[in-house]
C-alpha cells in the first residue's frame, strides 16, 4: 500500500468511527517515537497535533496500553484543556483506546468525543459499554491494517508529499473549487462524451480558454472529443491519427506541451476543422504517466496570452482525476456512477466484516499454539496463521484495486480436496470449541481454475453464516461442506442444520444492508458473495427452511488459461498463475 493510499485508509478509518459511533469528532493518533502523531481536518485545513506519551487522555492510553472512557473530560486531571482552548472546541466525554500491533506493541490511539444522543442532534451523552466494544473492534481492524502493511515508516514520507499538494492548492481557491466541481460532475457522467463535456467545459472556463478536447486512446483508435465554449452542449467526436494535434504529442511524450505561438502550428486549415478554432496557443497533459498512458487533456486558446506555469500545474491536477475516472468508467459495469465514492465505502465496510473470519482463525490457532509443546504441530497452526494475514493483505489490495476501477482476479490452478480442507482446517478449532460438526464429503477431487483467494472468501462467508446459524438453533449444529461436479461445472456447497433464514428475506438476500437480524450484522457478507461469484461467471443458489440451510456456488470448470483447452472460452483472458508447490 502506497503513502497516499494509507492517507485515504486513515480518513476512512476517522469517517467511519465517527459515524458509526455517534461522535462530534474522532481523531486517530500514530505513535512516532515518544511522541503520538495526528492529522485533523480544522476548518477545511489539515492540522498536526503532537502528544507526549503520557501527556493528555490519548498519551495516558498510549503509554498505558488501556481503554480508558472519560465521562467528564474537564474533571478528569490527566485530560489537557490546551487544545479546546486555542480551537475554542468544548470537550465534554472522551473514549479513547489503544492500537495494538502483532507483537502486541502500542502503535497508537483511536480516539472519540462527544458522543450525541441522535445523529445531528446537539446534546451530548456518555459512551456506554456497547461504544466500548465497538471502538476496541474498529481498533483491531485499523491496527491490522497498519500493521500488515508496514505502513507506519511511510505515513511520515506521506504527510510531507500532503502537506506539499495543500500548499499547491492553496494558491487558488478556484482550484480546489474546481476540483470538486469536477468530481461531483464526473460522477454524474455515464459515458466518455459525458465526461468529456463536464472535464473540458470546466477547465476551459477555470484556464479562462476558448476550447478544449479530450482525448482518449482505445486499442482501436484515437479519439479526440472536442468542446468549443460557445457552445459547451455539443460535443465533437473526432477520430485523429496518431501524433496529430498537441494532444496525441502529449500523450505519446508522456509530458506537459505548451504551444506558444501560432506559427507553429503545422497544419491550420486542418486544425480549424478538427477544432472549430483558429489556434494562436495550446496546451496539453497527458492522463498518466511514460508507462501508462490513456489519453490526453487539451486547452485552446488562453484569454490573455500564453498559457502560464499555473495552468500546466492545474491541468496536471485535472488529469490525474481523469485518467482515474476513465478507468471507472471501463470497469464499473452495473455499478451507478453518482455513488462511486458510496460504493468504495460500502466495500472497505464489506472487508472489515470479513476480516471477522480471518483474525478469528489466527484468534484460534494461537490459542493452539499456546498449550502446544509439539513443535510440528506448532509449525503447522503458524503456516495456518500466515496464510490468514496474506488473506487480509489480499483484502487490502481489493479496496485499493476497487477504488482505483481495476479487476483483481488472479485465476490459477485450484486442487478441490486440498481448498476444502484448508476451509475446514481454518474453521476447526471455533467449531469444536462451539460444539459443531464440521465435516466435508469431497464428491469431486480434482482439479479448477479460479482466484483461490477470493472464492475462499465467499466460502468463508458461508461457513461463518452457517456456525452463527446453528448457534440459534435448537439442535446440535452441523455443517458440511460438499464437492461435487455437475456436467462442465463445479459444485460447493455449505449446509447447515440451522433454523433457517426467514421467508420474509430470503429473495433478497444477496442484496445489500439485507440482515436476518444479527446484532452485529452489516448485512454485506452474502452480497460479497454473489460479486465474488459473479466474477468468475459463476452462480449461487440458496434452499432454505425450519430444518437447515444450503448454499450451492456452481463455478464453470471451463474457466482455464489459454492451452490447456481445444478452444478456450471467453473468460481465459484472465490473468493465470500456478500455485507455488503444487506439481
Amino acid at each position: 500500500m502506497g503513502r497516499v493510499e494509507l492517507a485515504e485508509l486513515l480518513h476512512l478509518i476517522v469517517d467511519t468511527t465517527t459515524d458509526v459511533l455517534c461522535a462530534e469528532r474522532a481523531t486517530l493518533y500514530l505513535r512516532d517515537g515518544d511522541q503520538l502523531v495526528a492529522r485533523v481536518k480544522r476548518g477545511g485545513e489539515d492540522v498536526e497535533i503532537t502528544l507526549a506519551l503520557g501527556q493528555g487522555i490519548a498519551g495516558h492510553v498510549a503509554e498505558t496500553g488501556e481503554t480508558l472512557h472519560v465521562p467528564d473530560a474537564y474533571a478528569d486531571p490527566r485530560f489537557d484543556r490546551s487544545w479546546d482552548e486555542r480551537s475554542g472546541y468544548r470537550t465534554e466525554t472522551m473514549l479513547a483506546v489503544p492500537l495494538r500491533d502483532q507483537r502486541d506493541q502500542v502503535i497508537g490511539v483511536l480516539q472519540v468525543l462527544n458522543k450525541q444522543c441522535a445523529p445531528g442532534k446537539d446534546r451530548v451523552v456518555a459512551f456506554n459499554h456497547h461504544d466500548i466494544e465497538l471502538l476496541e473492534a474498529l481498533a483491531i481492524q485499523a491496527a491490522v491494517a497498519i500493521d500488515m502493511g508496514s505502513l507506519v515508516g511511510e505515513l511520515r514520507s506521506n504527510m510531507d508529499q500532503l502537506q506539499a499538494t495543500k500548499r499547491r492548492l492553496e494558491r487558488s481557491y478556484r482550484d480546489l473549487e474546481l476540483l470538486y466541481e469536477l468530481e461531483t460532475s464526473m460522477s454524474r457522467a455515464e459515458s466518455v462524451d459525458a465526461l468529456a463535456r463536464s472535464v473540458v467545459t470546466l477547465t476551459a472556463q477555470a484556464c479562462d480558454a476558448e476550447a478544449g478536447a479530450l482525448l482518449h486512446l482505445t486499442e482501436d483508435e484515437q479519439v479526440l472529443y472536442v468542446v468549443n465554449l460557445d457552445a459547451p452542449e455539443a460535443v465533437r467526436k473526432v477520430v485523429v491519427q496518431p501524433g496529430e494535434g498537441i494532444a496525441a504529442r502529449a500523450a505519446r511524450k508522456g509530458e506537459v506541451l505548451r504551444l506558444d505561438a501560432p506559427r507553429r502550428v503545422r497544419d491550420p486549415r486542418r486544425v480549424r476543422e478538427l477544432l472549430g478554432v483558429n489556434v494562436r496557443n495550446a496546451i496539453a497533459a497527458p492522463l498518466g504517466d511514460r508507462d501508462e498512458v490513456h489519453g490526453a487533456l487539451a486547452l485552446y486558446n488562453h484569454d490573455d496570452g500564453p498559457f502560464r506555469n499555473a495552468d500546466s500545474a492545474l491541468l496536471k491536477l485535472v488529469s490525474a482525476n481523469v485518467q482515474t475516472e476513465l478507468r471507472l468508467l471501463a470497469a464499473r459495469r452495473r455499478r451507478e456512477r453518482a455513488e462511486r465514492l458510496g460504493e468504495i465505502g460500502q466495500l472497505l465496510s464489506g472487508v472489515m466484516h470479513d476480516l471477522r473470519t480471518p483474525l478469528t482463525v489466527i484468534s484460534g490457532y494461537l490459542q493452539l499454539m499456546e498449550v502446544s509443546e509439539d513443535p510440528t504441530e506448532r509449525s503447522a497452526y503458524a503456516m495456518t496463521v500466515r496464510e490468514q494475514f496474506d488473506i487480509i493483505a489480499g483484502m487490502q489490495k481489493d479496496i485499493l484495486a476497487y477504488a482505483r476501477g481495476e479487476t483483481d482476479l488472479l485465476v490459477r490452478k485450484v486442487y478441490i480436496d486440498r481448498f476444502v480442507e484448508r476451509l475446514r482446517r481454518n474453521f476447526s478449532p471455533e467449531a469444536k470449541r462451539k460444539k459443531i460438526e464440521l465435516s466435508t464429503e469431497i464428491g469431486f477431487k480434482g482439479t479448477a481454475y479460479f482466484d483461490e483467494r477470493r472464492i475462499g472468501r465467499a466460502l468463508s462467508n458461508l461457513i461463518r453464516n452457517a456456525i452463527e446459524a446453528v448457534e440459534q438453533g435448537e439442535r446440535e449444529g452441523k455443517i458440511r461442506i460438499t464437492t461435487k461436479r455437475r456436467e462442465e461445472d463445479l459444485v460447493i456447497i455449505v449446509r447447515d442444520n440451522g433454523p433457517g433464514i426467514p421467508r420474509a428475506i430470503r429473495s433478497k438476500i444477496f442484496e445489500p444492508f439485507v440482515t436476518r437480524g444479527k446484532k452485529t450484522g452489516t448485512g454485506l457478507g452474502l452480497s460479497n458473495v454473489k460479486e465474488m461469484v459473479d466474477e468468475h461467471e459463476g452462480r449461487i443458489e440458496v434452499r432454505s427452511s425450519s430444518r437447515g440451510t444450503s448454499f450451492e456456488v456452481v463455478l464453470p470448470l471451463g474457466l482455464v488459461p489459454p492451452g490447456l483447452r481445444g478452444t478456450p472460452p471467453s473468460s481465459q483472458r484472465l490473468p493465470v498463475a500456478e500455485p507455488a508447490g503444487d506439481p
